[in-house]
């Protein structure tokens, strides 16, 4: 199963990385009234941090970024699975393809983690550059404003284009 596949159907909802039931049950090419009766079913085994229910107004934001049609699909607000939540679909799920999807999904759980590590690694020493290189201009600015103030002449302005030398006739 392609990762970026199913790195583009995780979504932030209330600060938790989530997957929702249709995606789910495409993956598992099952019908989603199918994946969510066997929740139902189960439900113990869903806590609210392994299953969120969203809100009309969460699933009507959602649905706008991702361009799914008002007209047909649920009449239900989905469910979004945390990772945990996935991983306790494979033990309601038993098919070989929910397996090997549950596979693939962890998988892709765990490639975004490391990029976010890997980014806000990237973002630290970004920091730490800028620090130094602000003392460091910090110092070029000083030096530059110094060799600026020298050159004014006796007016107060400092002199435009060429200036020849007195000493050399024209």
């Amino acid at each position: 199963m392609d990762l970026q596949v199913i790195q583009s159907k995780i979504y932030n909802i209330r600060g938790y990385k989530v997957m929702l039931d249709f995606d789910l049950a495409e993956l598992y090419q099952v019908e989603t009234k199918f994946l969510k009766r066997a929740v139902k079913r189960n439900i113990e085994r869903f806590p609210e941090d392994f299953m969120l229910t969203l809100t009309e107004k969460e699933f009507a934001n959602l649905r706008c970024q991702i361009g799914t049609s008002s007209w047909g699909g649920s009449r239900y607000e989905p469910f979004a699975f945390t990772q945990e939540g996935i991983a306790m679909l494979s033990g309601i799920l038993r098919s070989e393809i929910a397996i090997q999807v549950n596979i693939s999904i962890m998988r892709a759980f765990v490639a975004m983690r490391q990029m976010i590590v890997g980014y806000e690694e990237l973002l630290k020493r970004i920091e730490e550059l800028e620090e130094s290189t602000d003392a460091q201009f910090s110092e070029l600015y000083k030096a530059l404003t110094q060799l600026l103030s020298q050159q004014v002449n006796d007016t107060g302005r400092r002199p435009i284009g060429y200036i020849q030398n007195q000493n050399e006739e024209v």
